[in-house]
Formats: C-alpha cells, structure tokens, sequence
C-alpha cells in the first residue's frame, strides 16, 4: 500500500511540475512528513526529479521561442555559483535548522503566490 501512495504522490507531484506549481517543493513535503525520510534523502531524490523533469520542460521552452540566449549566460553562471556556495554551506548546518527555514520559505511563497493570484484575479474583473 505504501508503494502505491509513494507512485500516486510521485505522479502528483509530476502532474504539478507541468503546470508550474512546484511539484518539487510538494514533493520534498511528502517525503519528509509522510515517508520518513531525511532531509537530505529527500532532496537526493528531488534533484532526481528534477534532472528527469528538467530536459522536457527546457526542449518546450526553446521550442516556444521562451528561453533568451545571452540571459542563459548569466543565469547559469550565477546558478553555479551559488549552488555550490548553499551546498557547502548546507553541509555544514544542522538538519534541523534546514528544516525549519525550509517551511519558512515554502509559507512565505506560498503566502505570496495566494496573494498575487488575488490581485490577478481582482484586475481582470474590472
């Protein structure tokens, strides 16, 4: 039975993914509180997820003309960096504290992303 929740929350997650609501962050959610796993067991799985996931949805964006070649420069450069910065700084910090201040970022976007679907919505009714 565990098995078949583990697929269900992995399609749903995916399905998600597709529709830009964060599946990723969703998914770290499910692994940490209903399965038990760590946080860095979760997040070896979610940047799994994202290496699978990622080729579809940049092939989709370039095919859509969405993706700019001289700002993939930069971003890649900067993502780089500090990815490799947050990882050994992530290496050295207690889980615990990871843990919390993870929940904390996920409130505050998801606070943010309620709060702009609001307004979004009150300006397309005028």
């Amino acid at each position: 039975m565990t098995t078949v929740i583990a697929v269900l929350a992995g399609l749903l997650t995916g399905i998600l993914s597709g529709f830009g609501i964060g599946g990723g962050s969703l998914l770290l959610l499910y692994l940490t509180l209903f399965a038990g796993m760590s946080q860095y067991q979760a997040g070896g799985i979610n940047l799994l997820y994202f290496i699978a996931c990622a080729p579809t949805a940049l092939f989709s964006h370039v095919k859509n003309g969405l993706v700019e070649g001289k700002a993939v420069k930069w971003c890649v450069a900067a993502g780089v960096l500090t990815s490799a910065a947050a990882a050994f700084a992530a290496a050295r910090m207690d889980t615990d504290w990871l843990r919390r201040a993870f929940g904390v970022f996920l409130l505050y976007i998801g606070t943010k992303e309620l709060l702009a679907k609001r307004e979004q919505s009150d300006s397309c009714k005028k």
